[in-house]
């Protein structure tokens, strides 16, 4: 939201019924002409705190509560004016909807689907790592839906990484991401023969059946 693109964006993704979600951005500088000096101050201070150090964003900053406050529900109003209702998925820009002051405040949209943390196997982070990672997922999903499991599209090789994971979607709900500006990411999504290996391990589901299943999930797990 309020980057210099957001209302073309909206009004194709209207004209052509494309599944979206909300990128929250708490980190790069707003380029929107509707953005208000103070949106941008906040968000300022915002982007200066959590790009200070990589371990800031799981540190909760209790001077910084109306800040959070400020510039995620700006964008969650915005996302509603453009969009005609609120997100029901949410992720964020250099993933950090999942920092300490938006986990603890409470300020992503109850029962939205939200992005969770990156799915490790054991040896390919540290356990402390893998431990805290658990923990916001545990956190997230007493008011989110989640997938079962977040993968990064990168690296492509070795290839059988990539089979075991488009795989595990015939079973879970997998949720893979790519970044086409990342040439190489580009090339394996456009080559026939990767088009055709995704396809045979992925099970592929509409946005609006992912909302559906996570919510019948969260629900019953609540009951």
């Amino acid at each position: 939201m309020f980057m210099e693109d957001s209302e073309r964006a909206a009004a194709m993704t209207r004209e052509h019924q494309i599944d979206t979600g909300l990128h929250l951005n708490l980190t790069s500088p707003f380029s929107g002409r509707n953005c208000s000096s103070k949106l941008r101050e906040h968000q300022e201070r915002l982007a200066g705190y959590l790009l200070r150090h990589r371990l800031t964003q799981v540190m909760f900053h209790p001077r910084l509560t109306n800040e959070f406050e400020y510039v995620v529900k700006m964008q969650l109003d915005e996302f509603s004016r453009l969009y005609g209702g609120a997100p029901v998925r949410v992720d964020g820009h250099h993933h950090m909807h999942l920092c300490a002051n938006v986990l603890v405040q409470g300020l992503l949209p109850q029962s939205a689907v939200v992005r969770r943390n990156f799915s490790f196997e054991m040896g390919e982070k540290s356990l402390w790592n893998r431990l805290y990672r658990r923990w916001v997922d545990s956190r997230l999903e007493r008011r989110h839906c989640l997938t079962d499991y977040f993968f990064s599209l990168g690296p492509i090789k070795p290839t059988n990484r990539l089979e075991r994971i488009f795989s595990l979607s015939r079973k879970f709900m997998v949720e893979v991401e790519a970044h086409p500006i990342n040439q190489e990411e580009y090339c394996f999504l456009m080559q026939e023969g990767n088009t055709q290996l995704i396809e045979r391990g992925l099970n592929v589901r509409p946005f609006a059946a992912l909302t559906e299943a996570s919510t019948s999930h969260m629900s019953s797990s609540v009951m």
